[in-house]
């Protein structure tokens, strides 16, 4: 399957979801991320502010945000910047993005743990993102752990990638853990 044709399939399925499942997916995706020893571990994650279509990571956030350092990620150009999560310095961004607002960007090589969203994954780490390369660009120059998360339907056996791609050290979904 040819990545457009992933990507349409994956947005029908998300918007067939209902609030209750969302809401249900992304609490069962976070339990087990937050039994992860890589999380465990990590002072300094590097999250995303969930689009109405991703697992939401808001509660997530809050639930954390006093026993862990979270970052999330700007858009700058054609690059993502880091810099601290603080409820109330966020704003719209580009993409209709809540993002971090202020100038203490974070060094990629601060964050120990990146947790990505994306379009779909499959089961060797590949992500398919939503096509504009920003996730491939910052995580090709971290040594973070990475770790997709997402609903079991955007857990595909194959995903088409090329050489640009950077491949995840783990995958969580509702119903699937996967080590890589």
């Amino acid at each position: 399957m040819e990545k457009s044709d992933i990507r349409r399939k994956m947005k029908n399925l998300r918007l067939m979801l209902s609030e209750m499942e969302k809401e249900s997916a992304a609490d069962e995706v976070f339990s087990k991320l937050e039994q992860t020893a890589a999380f465990m571990m990590a002072d300094n994650i590097l999250m995303y502010h969930s689009l109405p279509d991703e697992l939401s990571t808001v509660r997530f956030l809050r639930k954390w945000r006093d026993r862990k350092h979270f970052f999330l990620p700007r858009v700058n150009g054609v690059n993502l910047e880091i810099l601290p999560f603080e409820e109330s310095r966020l704003e719209l961004g580009a993409f209709h993005i809540e993002e971090p607002t202020g100038n203490d960007l974070t060094d990629v090589d601060d964050i120990e743990l990146m947790v990505i969203p994306a379009v779909a994954f499959d089961r060797k780490g590949n992500r398919l993102g939503r096509g504009k390369g920003f996730y491939d660009r910052l995580l090709k120059t971290s040594r973070a752990i990475k770790i997709g998360v997402g609903y079991e339907f955007q857990l595909l056996d194959d995903i088409p990638c090329e050489p640009h791609d950077v491949a995840m050290d783990m995958v969580i979904t509702q119903k699937t853990l996967i080590k890589l």
